[in-house]
């Protein structure tokens, strides 16, 4: 079984944002040309696409992130078409008018499981009221998690548009995370890219806090930029640090043609069986903890 925790949905919506952003008259269609990639059109065939794909993938369930503040209702809607398959997470800003009713809002929507905070990207800290604020809402709701982007920050799209990316790095630390995650106990908090990066302090954060759990997804480039660091080496420290229990398989797939990531998955498969984990610790990678945390409503 192949569960895929990070995904982006990159709908007609996300581009209407980033034409907005960029100005001068430029449209989603109008973006979707200029960057070669397929128009999404609505949010139903977006979903269904999106199941095509995981199909032929052989990857069973994803959760989908609504990748700008205000686009959650698209991720509603594709959830609401695919409800055994697909996961709804959403960006929220905290520091923004009216974060928190937005948050209970949309986690009250059937299939939506997790909000995702980008400290670096929208300038405010892990320690502010407004933070606490939106996950005291996250802790009403039973099972809904928290995603937080730490370590480095790279929007892909924004840079091939040419839209300045002004974040700050030193929001996005890792270990920040400690005093919120060991505050709320029995949310789950997801760290992506092994903390992008931040991998000391990412491991420590997860010794120090049993509800946080690292995700594996993207190419973690950041990597190639530590001496002596490989996949293979983050794997085992993570495995240490936070049990196979804790790891969450993901690629960061994005937008279409291209798809999901099929070689980022044989990559991460690689380095497991290169550092001989268990068939049982991969099964948990691979998909049983994204089962765990996110189980399909009912039981469907």
């Amino acid at each position: 079984m192949i569960n895929d925790v990070h995904c982006h949905f990159f709908s007609t919506g996300f581009f209407g944002a980033l034409a907005t952003q960029r100005g001068g008259g430029d449209t989603p269609a109008s973006l979707c040309t200029e960057l070669g990639w397929d128009d999404p059109g609505t949010p139903e065939a977006l979903a269904d696409r999106w199941i095509e794909e995981l199909d032929r993938h052989e990857v069973g369930r994803a959760a989908l992130i609504a990748s700008v503040p205000g686009d959650e209702g698209a991720v509603a809607a594709a959830v609401a078409r695919h409800p055994a398959r697909l996961v709804g997470f959403f960006i929220n800003d905290p520091s923004a008018d009216g974060a928190a009713d937005r948050v209970d809002g949309t986690l009250s929507l059937p299939g939506m499981r997790a909000i995702c905070l980008f400290p670096a990207m929208h300038g405010y800290t892990l320690q502010s009221d407004a933070v606490r604020a939106v996950v005291d809402v996250v802790a009403s709701h039973r099972g809904a998690a928290v995603f937080v982007q730490c370590g480095a920050l790279s929007v892909g799209v924004r840079n091939k548009l040419g839209l300045p990316t002004p974040f700050n790095p030193q929001l996005g630390d890792p270990a920040a995370l400690t005093g919120l995650a060991g505050t709320y106990p029995s949310v789950p908090f997801i760290v992506p890219h092994f903390g992008a990066g931040r991998l000391r302090e990412a491991l420590t954060l997860s010794e120090t806090c049993p509800n946080v759990y690292l995700d594996t997804s993207s190419s973690n480039g950041w990597i190639a930029e530590t001496p002596d660091l490989t996949l293979e080496s983050v794997f085992l420290s993570a495995l240490a640090a936070a049990g196979a229990s804790r790891l969450l398989f993901g690629t960061d797939s994005s937008f279409f043609p291209r798809g999901w990531q099929r070689p980022i998955y044989e990559r991460q498969m690689e380095a497991l069986a290169s550092i001989g984990a268990t068939p049982d610790d991969v099964a948990r990678i691979r998909g049983g903890n994204f089962d765990r945390l996110f189980p399909v409503a009912g039981g469907v």
